[in-house]
């Protein structure tokens, strides 16, 4: 049995949530619904322009989202992140570790550096737009991968995000091969559109000869296929990766188990807030892959978990209300 369910390799943020309306986004200049990578001149433009507005503040990023998500759950993660050793990135670490999360970034972090933020908007149709200032993130290189750790895990996840910089894309890459080395499964997940539309070569140097798990939007499924329709995009991504995860909103999503296509149904619940529900999925879809669920009963459980997480604000559920989830779903009860 292995010490670590998942071990994960992303950007380590603090996510700071405002809620705003669509003329404000225009106003500022922001487009709708992507993430867009932004330098701290303009993030601290953004931060003074907005004011004292904003509703949360969390250690976050695509990845850690998923750990805290596993973690809560009763799952075991390591994170390899980097952070510098300012107010926000020991805020991160401290927001991590006291959610159970492994990691020895903490012993590394980076004394002239500032520490990643992505501020989040939400509009009221439930949308999320994120702009990210990647700060020590954007220097994540492969010093950061931890052999032993990978080692020590059941699956190797990594985040699409990592496609934006030559040194992050080395660091997946050698998180990899380290996979490779010992054995271990690799998940990678799309992220965003915006990561195939600007970094097409760069996440296909990523995908290399394959995954063995895949997680993709729609529209980042489309992206990578280059087709919008549903069944020709199954059919390419079969090329991608040996198993794979697209999810659809509304429509619920497909799970491909490596031999059959699964159609998960979706759990309609009135949206106020989409961030965090596709780290939610693939947190509750690997979870469930490491504590014995098929891929039909991962996707069920990842479906009611992130439908339970768009109907607050913020990108985490509480610890309780996510092993309520878990009971709720064990039960039957859903």
């Amino acid at each position: 049995m292995k010490e670590f369910d998942v071990y994960s390799l992303g950007n380590a943020l603090v996510d700071i949530e405002y809620h705003v309306e669509p003329h404000q986004l225009n106003s500022m200049g922001i487009d709708k619904g992507l993430m867009t990578l932004i330098d701290e001149h303009q993030h601290n433009h953004l931060v003074n322009f907005l004011g004292d507005s904003h509703e949360k503040m969390a250690c976050g990023g695509s990845a850690a989202n998923s750990l805290i998500a596993i973690a809560q759950m009763g799952g075991l993660c390591h994170f390899s992140c980097r952070v510098a050793e300012d107010i926000t990135g020991q805020f991160f670490m401290q927001d991590l570790k006291k959610s159970g999360i492994a990691t020895d970034s903490h012993l590394k972090m980076d004394n002239a550096g500032v520490s990643g933020k992505c501020l989040v908007f939400v509009t009221p149709d439930a949308d999320r737009t994120m702009n990210t200032f990647l700060g020590a993130s954007a220097d994540l290189d492969e010093s950061y991968v931890s052999e032993q750790a990978i080692k020590r895990s059941e699956y190797v996840y990594l985040e699409g995000y990592l496609v934006t910089a030559e040194n992050s894309r080395n660091a997946v890459l050698l998180a990899k091969q380290y996979a490779r080395k010992h054995g271990v499964k690799t998940a990678l997940t799309l992220s965003d559109p915006s990561m195939m539309m600007y970094f097409r070569e760069g996440m296909l140097e990523m995908i290399g000869d394959g995954v063995d798990l895949l997680f993709a939007n729609e529209d980042e499924a489309f992206a990578l296929s280059t087709s919008t329709n549903l069944e020709q995009t199954i059919q390419q991504l079969k090329q991608y990766a040996k198993t794979f995860v697209i999810t659809r909103g509304k429509e619920g999503a497909v799970v491909f188990d490596g031999e059959s296509v699964i159609n998960i149904k979706p759990n309609t619940v009135d949206a106020l807030d989409t961030l965090g529900a596709g780290d939610m999925f693939a947190g509750a879809f690997l979870y469930g892959l490491t504590h014995a669920m098929d891929y039909s009963e991962a996707g069920q459980f990842a479906s009611l978990a992130s439908s339970k997480i768009v109907t607050q604000f913020g990108p985490r559920l509480e610890t309780q209300q996510t092993l309520e989830l878990l009971k709720t779903f064990k039960a039957g009860n859903f």
